[in-house]
């Protein structure tokens, strides 16, 4: 959710002194520019994460610090500043030290184009083939928010509609399924682990979200195990990513879900966060083997505390920031047209205390139990309105964005 109402959270690092603080990371997603519908509370639509993270090597939680207003611009520092899923209305971003990929690198590559904000925006990304019949993993954050997803076989060209499996927010792994493909050819995974410093990579993607050629950043593995914190802008606290590769690897925007190959050309890694604030740019990826363990959760349809299968459900209110409530509750800022809020007669002004069963102090709290229902389901919700009147209604969620 956004710090502010109209603006959309932009992942930066934190201002450092030259001894104090360690360097700063993000995850490789830049939220799409916002406009229309979502200006009026930001990301805080219920059904849609609205969580953007800024990261930070260590054990220190940092937040993202600063928003823009519309349209991300570019200049010179934002090669430092954002290294995320492209916003298909920004320019490109130069990346120095790569070449094109080779067609042995392109293999069970695809190209990963997601629509957001009701149509507003646009964001692009990586991810990888697992199966013939077109089962492809990639990072949660590539298709957070999408209400329409479209896949590109980098080594054919051929485009097709993705639904999504199931995906971990936690661990930021998520499975999509192409419609009615067959014959694909599929990555070569190395899940043995054995991954040492020093050892050759090369990450590869779609670098800029332009398409064509996937690019290729060669580097060496600077650390294993990693971890790095990441807080959300709601606030929601801080969450980790473990066990990562570090590569000194020119890994920036639209290059999330995509492979990082080792010498023998096996994929030991999914491409997910690098660095910010230096114009030396350090990678991360999740090791392959964790993320397949999770993909096969998900195939298996075992929910849990992190993992969420099929659709998810959607309410539809527009969220005021906590920085702007003056009371207890989720306060309304607004409905989304052919919402079941809106069938239910929330309107702008309206405070929702209770949803399922579940007391609602904030606009976290109502996100975490709206997420908690599945599409289709029913649950009931209660909520003041501007004019003091109690209501409750009993709603049927609908599958909304992705969250």
């Amino acid at each position: 959710m956004n710090d502010q109402p109209g603006t959309t959270p932009e992942p930066q690092a934190q201002p450092e002194s030259p001894q104090a603080q360690p360097q700063a990371h993000v995850r490789t997603r830049r939220r799409p520019g916002r406009y229309g519908i979502a200006a009026m509370a930001g990301a805080a639509i219920l059904g849609v994460s609205g969580l953007t993270y800024a990261a930070q090597a260590g054990n220190t939680p940092t937040t993202a610090a600063s928003t823009t207003t519309g349209l991300p611009t570019q200049s010179p520092s934002d090669r430092n500043l954002s290294v995320l899923p492209l916003d298909r209305q920004a320019g490109s971003i130069d990346q120095a030290g790569t070449t094109e990929a080779t067609a042995a690198q392109e293999a069970g590559l695809v190209y990963i184009n997601t629509t957001v904000d009701y149509g507003a925006g646009q964001a692009a990304g990586t991810g990888m083939i697992l199966t013939s019949d077109g089962e492809i993993l990639t990072n949660h954050h590539v298709v957070e928010g999408a209400t329409a997803i479209t896949v590109q076989v980098v080594s054919t060209g051929k485009t097709y509609q993705a639904a999504v499996v199931g995906y971990d927010s936690t661990h930021d792994v998520a499975v999509l399924q192409l419609k009615d493909a067959s014959g694909l050819t599929t990555i070569k995974p190395d899940t043995s682990g054995a991954v040492a410093v020093g050892d050759k990579v090369t990450g590869v993607g779609n670098a800029n979200g332009d398409g064509g050629a996937a690019s290729a950043a060669a580097g060496t593995v600077a650390a294993t195990d990693k971890s790095i914190t990441v807080q959300s802008d709601a606030g929601s606290g801080p969450e980790r990513l473990s066990g990562l590769i570090q590569v000194s690897a020119d890994i920036i925007a639209g290059d999330s879900g995509g492979a990082l190959y080792d010498s023998d050309g096996e994929v030991i890694g999914m491409n997910t966060a690098a660095s910010s604030g230096s114009a030396d740019v350090t990678g991360y990826a999740i090791p392959i083997g964790q993320a397949l363990t999770i993909a096969g959760q998900i195939d298996g349809g075992t929910a849990s505390s992190t993992v969420h299968i099929g659709s998810t459900g959607f309410l539809g209110v527009q969220l005021v920031p906590a920085a702007y409530r003056q009371s207890s509750g989720a306060v309304v800022a607004g409905t989304v047209a052919d919402s079941p809020a809106r069938a239910a007669g929330i309107t702008q002004g309206s405070t929702i205390t209770q949803f399922n069963g579940t007391s609602i102090s904030s606009a976290a709290d109502l996100s975490t139990a709206v997420a908690g229902v599945d599409a289709g389901k029913t649950a009931t919700v209660s909520w003041t309105d501007a004019a003091g009147t109690s209501h409750t209604a009993t709603v049927t969620l609908i599958a909304g964005p992705i969250g």
